[in-house]
């Protein structure tokens, strides 16, 4: 990932948002540049860009564009390579880098009925995890075509539904308590680390998707909040 020079982006030390209470921080940068600020990361759940020059889809009727660095040539071996539990998704696009054959997660996004089974785009996404023993992992969540399992219309091209980063966390970094996400988009790794109880750390190089995230994570927040008050004697 390519920095093109500081007047784009905040110091990189610098925080584009931080929670009231300190548990979430964003970044808005290139994460290969900032990474080497951050301390204090248990794991890495991410969905970096496949490198695969993705332009959306045909039939879509969304428009939107490109990813950022998804010609190929991002190298993610360092990311990869960490040594705390780390899960990508896209992993099997990118299959040098990856470090070992690990464990992996199936999203499977078709449902019994099979009212998935036409959806735009592929039925099922792969990621890595470099946990090297137990077994591999299925999750199922519909999220295609007409269908959010969020409710609502999405904002990031590739957002990924709520529940199935969810899972990819309490499966991969069971026991961690900060999460980082260095290709954070919109900030739904994020949302799972507050409706879990886990601080997040995100980083973004699009400011958009930092301002969407910053928002979606307000909000769990705020959802967090009145769940509580509802619980209260």
């Amino acid at each position: 990932m390519s920095h093109t020079g500081a007047d784009k982006y905040r110091a990189l030390t610098a925080p584009y948002w931080t929670s009231p209470d300190g548990s979430v921080v964003l970044y808005h940068g290139d994460c290969l540049s900032i990474l080497p600020h951050l301390s204090g990361v248990d794991a890495v759940v991410t969905d970096p860009p496949y490198g695969i020059d993705w332009n959306g889809h045909n039939a879509s009727t969304l428009e939107w564009d490109g990813i950022s660095n998804d010609t190929g040539s991002l190298d993610l071996r360092g990311i990869l390579s960490m040594p705390i539990p780390v899960l990508a998704f896209g992993a099997a696009c990118f299959p040098a880098q990856l470090p070992h054959r690990g464990r992996w997660l199936c999203w499977d996004k078709r449902t019994i009925d099979g009212a998935c089974d036409a959806m735009i785009g592929s039925p099922f996404e792969l990621a890595w995890c470099n946990r090297v023993s137990g077994f591999d992992k299925m999750v199922r969540c519909l999220h295609g075509g007409v269908v959010n399992a969020d409710g609502g219309q999405r904002v990031h091209p590739t957002q990924k539904p709520i529940a199935v980063m969810r899972a990819a966390i309490e499966w991969a970094a069971k026991d961690a308590t900060t999460i980082l996400d260095p290709f954070m988009g919109s900030g739904t790794t994020g949302v799972a680390c507050v409706r879990t109880g886990r601080k997040f750390i995100g980083i973004e190089i699009e400011e958009r998707y930092c301002a969407i995230a910053k928002r979606r994570i307000e909000q769990a927040f705020a959802d967090q909040a009145l769940f509580t008050q509802g619980n209260e004697p």
